[in-house]
């Protein structure tokens, strides 16, 4: 059995958007789950908008999800010497020929037929002239003219094209680029792929490359097509229904994890399972359970799964992910274990980074910022009492720990005869400055002795 070779070309005319990185995900998973191998192609020969800034963010973001690849990154405009030589294949075996068309005399041709209710496909003009290179002249294809090109899609199943309804297509431009259609069927034939998946907006141009692979002699790919990713109002996935870079979901606070785990469901299924590990994708995955239909994007669901990773890492695992979000609001720097203590009294309460960074503010601060309608309600005249009594007691506390401090807490609630919810909201303002956070005890534990003493008698000054 011949190994399986699977490529991702994105081309670098703007940043790795969703659907492109679910294509990629499932090249990389049906590799890796054969043995095979996965290969990076970017298809540059859009030269005017084609960048190098693009080229690093598709990069980036392959890196970023972990989509490791074993051959590449190919570039399309190295290997124009390559698709020259089998242009003179095609032109050699006569299923090329050289096209003078202008395209002022396209646009009125096109125009004509669809006022004549025809389709404005080009009617072979240049075909039987037998011209040769020259300026401002197209190599095209010669289609064939009768029969039907049949695909056999992995996903979709037999899909079947008339040859009559396929045009003579460009397969090299007059500056001497190949075009789209040319230059990817080159190149799979050529780096060996014998899968090629991708969306379904590429159907309609599988006949046209399948008829190059036949003219050239060349072992046909097996093709799957993936339906597209919409919106919740069932279109198809754009700018107004949120984010659509991959590097954006970084910005947003996402880890790879969820973002890879929420893009292989989209699409591709394996029984009632909703979280996988990257071990159990690559073990788990084919094609025969990716779907016919369009996937729905639902952010609830990806910030669910978010958050499930965001509780289930080590504290110690986030404190990367986390420093740029901590940087960003321009707290000073902490030591990685604190913040690594802080990052565990979060965990189960944020859902992205951007709020768990936005939550760690009283953490990182010199000086909290108090809510003043907090304040009023809890920073208490009668509360100065207990704060004097609560100081004292955590001064001379030898190991600062969740169990000492409870213990702290019941022995000055028991003397005053108060309950511990009594005291410890006021506590909790006096030491973040808000009135919701993680358990008392624990933000305690974080800040340290003599954060919590300083933030307590910096509290009293507010008390009336």
């Amino acid at each position: 059995m011949e190994p399986v070779i699977t490529r991702f070309p994105p081309s670098p005319t703007g940043f790795l958007h969703i659907g492109g990185a679910r294509t990629a995900l499932f090249n990389w998973l049906f590799a890796r789950h054969l043995g095979g191998q996965f290969i990076l192609r970017i298809e540059d020969t859009d030269i005017e908008r084609s960048t190098e800034a693009s080229v690093k963010a598709i990069l980036d973001a392959m890196e970023w999800l972990g989509l490791t690849w074993d051959e590449g990154p190919y570039y399309q405009t190295k290997r124009l010497d390559i698709y020259a030589e089998y242009a003179e294949k095609l032109i050699g075996t006569g299923h090329a020929y050289w096209c003078e068309c202008t395209p002022e005399d396209l646009e009125n041709r096109r125009k004509a037929a669809m006022a004549q209710g025809r389709k404005p496909k080009y009617e072979g003009t240049c075909r039987n002239l037998g011209l040769g290179p020259g300026p401002n002249r197209v190599l095209r294809f010669r289609t064939p003219e009768s029969g039907e090109t049949i695909l056999k899609d992995l996903i979709k199943g037999p899909i079947f094209f008339d040859n009559s309804e396929l045009d003579d297509l460009v397969l090299v431009r007059s500056d001497g680029i190949p075009t789209y259609n040319f230059a990817v069927v080159i190149d799979d034939i050529t780096m060996n792929v014998t899968h090629i998946i991708r969306g379904d907006d590429h159907v309609n141009n599988t006949p046209r490359q399948m008829q190059i692979y036949l003219a050239l002699g060349a072992k046909m790919p097996e093709f799957g097509h993936v339906p597209m990713i919409h919106g919740e109002d069932r279109a198809p996935l754009s700018k107004r229904h949120g984010a659509t870079s991959v590097m954006e979901y970084k910005e947003l606070g996402f880890l790879p994890e969820a973002l890879v785990n929420y893009l292989v469901r989209l699409g591709w299924s394996h029984g009632d399972q909703e979280i996988f590990s990257r071990d159990e994708l690559i073990k788990e995955f084919t094609l025969e359970h990716v779907g016919k239909s369009p996937s729905i994007f639902n952010m609830e669901k990806l910030l669910w799964l978010n958050a499930h990773y965001i509780k289930e890492k080590r504290p110690g695992e986030l404190v990367a992910h986390l420093k740029p979000f901590l940087a960003a609001r321009g707290f000073p720097e902490k030591d990685d274990s604190y913040i690594a203590g802080a990052i565990r009294t979060l965990q189960p309460r944020s859902r992205t980074l951007v709020e768990m960074a936005d939550a760690m503010r009283f953490f990182m601060v010199d000086e909290v910022t108090f809510d003043e309608a907090a304040v009023q309600k809890f920073l208490t005249p009668e509360m100065r009492d207990v704060f004097e009594r609560v100081i004292p007691e955590l001064e001379n506390l030898g190991d600062f720990n969740e169990a000492n401090l409870e213990a702290v807490f019941k022995k000055v609630t028991g003397e005053l005869n108060m309950k511990l919810g009594k005291i410890a909201q006021p506590i909790r303002v006096a030491l973040t400055g808000v009135t919701v956070s993680p358990g008392l005890f624990e933000i305690i534990d974080v800040l340290g002795k003599e954060t919590v003493i300083k933030r307590m008698r910096r509290a009293m000054g507010r008390m009336g």
